[in-house]
Order: structure tokens, then sequence, then C-alpha cells
């Protein structure tokens, strides 16, 4: 396969991952947003918040991890050096390392399959601030108490 073609449809593939992705983490905040109110006690709240945006991101690193397992299907988009390709739970930690952005190690995609690595750190990177700033404004809602409490902590 010619190198520009395999690149193009990389950045195919990356790009409709990114939008399910994208869109599933907004449905899930909206989830939560809706989910948690009054009818939940505060404390709990702050528990169902937390533990759904964690849900949120193992189902989107597990979309990213199919997405590297289908174009390493003899795809020629490249594949992931170092990766046991009978195991999908190495595709997964492949895929939650570049999610977070912690770095390649043991493990280096070569080809065009690296097109889905970028968009996946950017992606990973922006959706874990996204869930950072939901869980700020959460916590100001349901634990305005805590909020002002450091707050006159840090004045003294």
């Amino acid at each position: 396969m010619n190198e520009h073609v395999a690149h193009l449809i990389a950045l195919a593939a990356s790009g409709v991952i990114v939008t399910v992705c994208v869109v599933l983490h907004y449905e899930a905040l909206r989830f939560l947003s809706r989910t948690v109110g009054v009818h939940v006690h505060k404390r709990i709240g702050v528990l169902v918040v937390m533990l759904g945006l964690l849900v949120a991101h193992v189902v989107e690193i597990i979309i990213f991890a199919l997405g590297y397992r289908v174009m390493q299907l003899d795809t020629g988009l490249g594949h992931i050096a170092g990766l046991n390709e009978n195991s999908f739970f190495e595709f997964i930690y492949f895929s939650s390392v570049v999610f977070t952005t912690v770095g390649f190690g043991d493990l280096v995609p070569t080809g065009a399959i690296r097109v889905l690595s970028a968009t996946e750190g950017l992606a990973g990177l922006a959706m874990i601030t996204w869930s950072a700033s939901f869980t700020f404004l959460a916590m100001q809602r349901l634990w305005p108490h805590l909020l002002s409490q450091a707050e006159r902590n840090a004045k003294d």
C-alpha cells in the first residue's frame, strides 16, 4: 500500500474513533450532570461523578485499543513493535499509556498507525482536562461548604 494512502486511511480512522470517543464523553458528562442532583446525597454524588468519569475513560481507552487492533490486522497501516497481538489486554495497555500521555516505553508504534497514537494522546489530554473541569464544577455545586472552608484556610 502507498504510504500516503496508508496515512490518509489512518487519519480517517482516527477521526472516526476520536469523534466516537468525544460523543461518548459528552453523553457521559450529560448523564452524570442529570443524575447527580438534588436527589443524591452530596458525598455520594461526588463518588458517582468520579466513578462515572473513570468508567467513561476506560471505555474510551478500549475503543482506541480496538482501533489499534483493527489497524494492525495486515492492513499495511503499520504495527506496534513489542506488542503481543494475541492479547487484547496489551492493546488496552498501549492505549492507556497513550491516552494518559505517559509516553512510549516498551511498545512503540511504527508506520501509519502512529497517526492514531498522536490523535489519541491529544484526545486523551483533552478529555482528561474536560473531566477535571467537570469535576471541579461538580465539587463547587455538591460541596460548597468544603470549598469555602478551603478558602478560609488559604487566607490564614
